[in-house]
């Protein structure tokens, strides 16, 4: 077991350096997520890779002094539960669906390239973040494409009404509806319907030229 006792306590650039790093690579998985407009973007990515770093630091080093018996993995362990709450408020529900699971899991593994960064694990930290950003982006791209041709006929439609409009035009233009779901937001109504019938341009044309309609979109 690694005691924080037998380390060697490292200087204050050091330390800095650590810090630098963490942040750095923490803002670099955040730029893609803030170019996306998520829930978390830069400062969000940043703060969660910097603090983890430093948590790791002061339970490695920051007891060195008093000679305590301190185990600095009870620290990182406590990290790793703590980001699962902060994770959590990145998900958000629209309807039927989820968001923000991929945001909770960028936030999940930049707390671990913080963690890495402040162990003095560099090349780890900076190989993580290389593949969380090739994950978020180029990943994701290639495999859209490539799964594309394999998905099934889109069936759910998000319409976002103004405020306390009537579904019976809506629904007078979708008679094949399986399910039904209205959630009231402050300034309009997000009606999320399940086809069973794909849906196509045209009736999604039709849907947008309605007067309260305010948008329409296609949910995967």
């Amino acid at each position: 077991m690694l005691l924080a006792s037998s380390t060697t306590a490292i200087g204050g650039g050091e330390a800095v350096v650590r810090l630098v790093v963490a942040a750095v690579l923490g803002a670099v998985v955040g730029v893609e997520r803030e170019l996306r407009e998520r829930e978390a973007g830069i400062r969000t990515h940043l703060l969660v890779a910097l603090g983890s770093c430093l948590f790791t630091l002061a339970g490695a080093y920051g007891f060195h002094d008093f000679g305590s018996k301190v185990d600095p993995t009870r620290v990182a362990a406590q990290i790793v539960t703590g980001i699962g709450f902060l994770g959590a408020g990145a998900i958000i529900r629209e309807g039927i669906s989820v968001r923000g699971l991929t945001t909770a899991a960028s936030l999940w593994i930049v707390a671990a390239i913080g963690m890495a960064a402040g162990a003095g694990y560099y090349w780890p930290a900076v190989a993580g973040s290389l593949l969380t950003v090739f994950a978020l982006w180029p990943l994701r791209t290639l495999a859209y494409q490539t799964l594309e041709r394999f998905r099934p006929p889109e069936r759910r439609l998000i319409v976002e009404l103004r405020q306390d409009s009537s579904l019976k035009t809506l629904l007078d233009l979708l008679p094949d509806v399986r399910q039904v779901e209205v959630e009231d937001e402050r300034d309009r109504r997000v009606v999320t319907l399940d086809l069973t019938k794909p849906a196509d341009e045209r009736l999604v044309s039709k849907l947008a030229d309605l007067a309260d309609v305010v948008a329409v979109r296609w949910r995967r």
